[in-house]
C-alpha cells in the first residue's frame, strides 16, 4: 500500500533528466523499505544504492556519507568502493551509469554537499525504541554489539548536517508492521 501523496512525490522526484534521490534517517527507521518501494514504483529504470554496501565498518558512517558527493554522484566517473563486512575490507569498485536515475539510501546521505547534487531528499523518521527494535530484529546480535557506536555517529551526523531540514519530504512510520508511511512536506 502506497502512502497518501506517494504519486506526487514520485513524479516530482522522477521529473529531471537524471533524477537523484537521497533517503536518510536513523537505523531501523525504514529507509531501505521506502527506497525499495520507490524503486519498484519508479516510472523507468532506476539504480538503488545502499550506503550499507559502502560504510567501511561500524565506525564508517562519515566515510559513507562523504562517498556520496565524492564518488556516487561524481559527474564523470560515478561509482563506489564496496565494503565486505565479513572480511572487514574493501571489496572492489562498482561503476554507476552517470545518466541512470539513482536512489541512494542510508544514514549520512543528506548533507548540504550531497543535497546540492540531488533532485530531492527524503527524511525517514520513527520513534527511537521502534527503530532499535526493528534494527536488532533485522540484524540481531551482530548489530546489538555495535548499536551505541553507530547511534553516536548518527547523532553527530544529525547535529552537524541537520538532514531533516535538508529533506523535501518527511516520511514517518509509527508501527512495527509493514504499513504505509505518512509522507508530508517538512
Amino acid at each position: 500500500m502506497r502512502p497518501a501523496g506517494w504519486a506526487r512525490v514520485r513524479d516530482a522526484l522522477a521529473a529531471p533528466a537524471r533524477p537523484v534521490v537521497l533517503i536518510d534517517g536513523g537505523s531501523g527507521a525504514g529507509k531501505t523499505s521506502l527506497a525499495r518501494a520507490l524503486a519498484d514504483d519508479w516510472p523507468g529504470p532506476v539504480r538503488l544504492v545502499s550506503l550499507d554496501d559502502i560504510y567501511p565498518g561500524w565506525e564508517g558512517l562519515r566515510a559513507g556519507s562523504d562517498a556520496v558527493a565524492r564518488d556516487i554522484l561524481h559527474p564523470r566517473r560515478p561509482g563506489f568502493e564496496r565494503w565486505d563486512w565479513e572480511r572487514g575490507r574493501a571489496a572492489g569498485w562498482v561503476d554507476l551509469d552517470p545518466a541512470e536515475a539513482l536512489i541512494v539510501e542510508g544514514c549520512g546521505t543528506l548533507t548540504p554537499a550531497n543535497r546540492a547534487l540531488a533532485t530531492g531528499g527524503l527524511w525517514v523518521s520513527a520513534p527511537p525504541a521502534l527503530r532499535r527494535a526493528r534494527a536488532l530484529g533485522r540484524d540481531g546480535e551482530t548489530f546489538a554489539a555495535h548499536w551505541a557506536i553507530w547511534a553516536a555517529q548518527e547523532r553527530a551526523h544529525w547535529r552537524e548536517h541537520r538532514p531533516r531540514a535538508l529533506a523535501d519530504w518527511i516520511c514517518t512510520r509509527d508501527t512495527m508492521v509493514r504499513g504505509p508511511f505518512r509522507v508530508t512536506p517538512p
